[in-house]
């Protein structure tokens, strides 16, 4: 017997008989929205196996899920009996059945708050001001917001700001499995990317499982990896998190070529090889690496060396390769044609 179930059989307290999530979908009509990149996941194993993938729920805690929809991972949830769960939802359509969800938590003891929101835009500190309790962030992520919404959570994690103003704030999320294997890919293999480096610098990121496509309703084309992403106690760099971001993209904007082709991107052309050179120099960094085949410690060199030049240079920061070229330039380039 786990020691979930047996906590709630000791305390007698659990979830009334509720409709499975099937039956609830056909009772009101929910249909995925593909707009919306809904994909509603049916069997309760394995909700129940995503919420174990979380980890240890303490009566005290306060769970946040991303997208309920109509509430399979929410069920999982309650029955591990955190104090709290914030549910945020940007589909309205799903609010008779996480009605239900709460109205059932309710003898229980378990404060459940449902927000309307896009959580591209939900303010967490505005919600949970206290930080005495930790914060589980858990959900189905709709996949067309996933990358976007995790950069902006490492970009909180980096501030301690939001939901990671304590450094115990885990994720457990679900992505494509192609993106759940980048996010975890290790240094020379073809899938490392930017999302690697980036997950690797301020998280731990373990691949717990995978679910099957044909597991979702509808059925998306890709089966689906279960990511448990962990923070570091001390993160691997002090560097301003923008600053980190700008480089490891730059690196990885031409992930086939030798890595100082998109590092030197950051550079202004007139003076970008010889400078080039140099900073990987300073980073002690072999130029005719890949960028797959750089670990983050070497990413991490290269943005201090970035860093301590433009503090030299400080004109250098606003430069954008793929921004307007020198008007006067251009002008003299068409007068002469």
């Amino acid at each position: 017997m786990s020691q979930v179930t047996a906590r709630v059989l000791n305390s007698g307290m659990r979830l009334p008989p509720l409709p499975t999530i099937r039956e609830l979908v056909k009772l009101y009509k929910l249909q995925a929205m593909k707009q919306l990149s809904q994909n509603f996941l049916m069997d309760e194993r394995l909700t129940d196996k995503i919420v174990k993938s979380a980890g240890r729920i303490d009566p005290r805690d306060i769970v946040l899920e991303v997208g309920p929809g109509p509430g399979g991972i929410t069920r999982s949830i309650l029955r591990r009996q955190p104090q709290r769960l914030i549910l945020v939802e940007k589909d309205r359509r799903f609010g008779e059945t996480l009605q239900l969800l709460r109205e059932c938590a309710s003898p229980l003891d378990m404060q459940v708050d449902i927000y309307y929101d896009d959580i591209l835009r939900f303010n967490i500190e505005q919600h949970i001001p206290d930080t005495t309790q930790r914060i589980h962030l858990i959900g189905n992520l709709p996949f067309s917001i996933s990358t976007r919404l995790l950069i902006n959570w490492y970009a909180d994690l980096a501030a301690r700001r939001g939901a990671f103003r304590r450094n115990d704030t885990c994720m457990t999320l679900t992505f494509q499995k192609e993106v759940a294997e980048r996010i975890c890919a290790p240094v020379g293999s073809e899938q490392r990317c930017r999302l690697s480096v980036m997950s690797q610098i301020w998280t731990e990121p373990v691949m717990k499982f995978i679910i099957p496509g044909k597991a979702f309703v509808p059925k998306p084309q890709v089966d689906v990896g279960v990511v448990k992403l962990i923070p570091l106690k001390q993160p691997k760099t002090q560097l301003p998190f923008s600053l980190v971001e700008r480089v490891v993209r730059h690196i990885f904007s031409m992930r086939q070529k030798y890595c100082r082709r998109g590092y030197g991107t950051l550079l202004p052309p007139d003076s970008r090889e010889e400078t080039t050179q140099t900073l990987f120099q300073r980073a002690d960094v072999r130029d005719t690496l890949r960028s797959f085949e750089l670990s983050v410690p070497q990413c991490l060199r290269l943005a201090d060396a970035y860093a301590e030049y433009i503090k030299e240079h400080p004109e250098v920061e606003a430069y954008d390769y793929r921004g307007p070229k020198n008007p006067d330039v251009s002008g003299a380039a068409a007068a002469s044609s």
